[in-house]
């Protein structure tokens, strides 16, 4: 082999374990820290390892992936709990919110939320207004924020997103004009539609888990 094919395949191989170390380092950021942006871990964890090549800066799947496995090994007990408690969380808020459409998204949806996430949901309303309107005519105390969502790699637009707490559990709450039922925006791991869930669907999530255990449990 050649003096710099065998330079060029070390440099590719260095990289390679480079994004894993970056991919795990943010996981565990993102476990132990709470961070929940995929983009800040994995800088703030290429910082801490001194790796400076954007070359060895993982894709958020990558990272996602990673979380799942920190996960498995060093929350075995406590992380199924939080996902559980977050998830029947969501079926009440989601059924509280109905006459908005409430869907779930992101980490409690996706199964990798912990004890620092939020349930995440999209409400639909052409008043945005009107949501807001609800949940203070309810009692709840609200903070407000706007966030960025992209819908394709031209497009993004901006929507207001409403923050609370119930129970010790963080709601994050984006409102959504009625249109956007009909396409999701893009997500921030795979850069696909964001999935989201109704009601139903999570009650299935909750029933499928509750089989599993007691499968395992036999």
């Amino acid at each position: 082999m050649a003096r710099g094919e065998h330079h060029r395949i070390h440099a590719q191989d260095r990289t390679l374990r480079n994004r894993v170390r970056v991919a795990q380092e943010a996981a565990r950021l993102m476990s132990e820290h709470g961070i929940r942006d995929f983009h800040h871990a994995k800088l703030k964890a290429a910082e801490r390892l001194g790796i400076l090549d954007t070359q060895a800066l993982p894709r958020n799947n990558e990272i996602e992936d990673a979380l799942r496995e920190h996960q498995r090994l060093f929350q075995a007990d406590s992380q199924p709990q939080a996902l559980r408690e977050r998830r029947e969380a969501a079926i009440e808020a989601m059924r509280f919110l109905r006459g908005f459409d409430a869907r779930l998204v992101g980490a409690v949806l996706e199964g990798t939320a912990d004890e620092h996430s939020a349930v995440c949901l999209h409400v639909f309303s052409d008043d945005p207004e009107a949501v807001t309107l609800f949940l203070r005519e309810q009692g709840i105390p609200l903070e407000t924020q706007s966030r960025r969502l992209r819908w394709s790699n031209k497009e993004q637009t901006e929507h207001p997103v409403l923050l609370f707490g119930a129970d010790g559990i963080p709601f994050d709450i984006t409102v959504l004009p009625l249109d956007a039922m009909r396409q999701a925006p893009l997500d921030r791991v795979d850069e696909r539609p964001m999935r989201r869930a109704s009601v139903s669907m999570v009650q299935t999530l909750l029933e499928e888990e509750d089989m599993q255990a007691f499968d395992n449990a036999q």
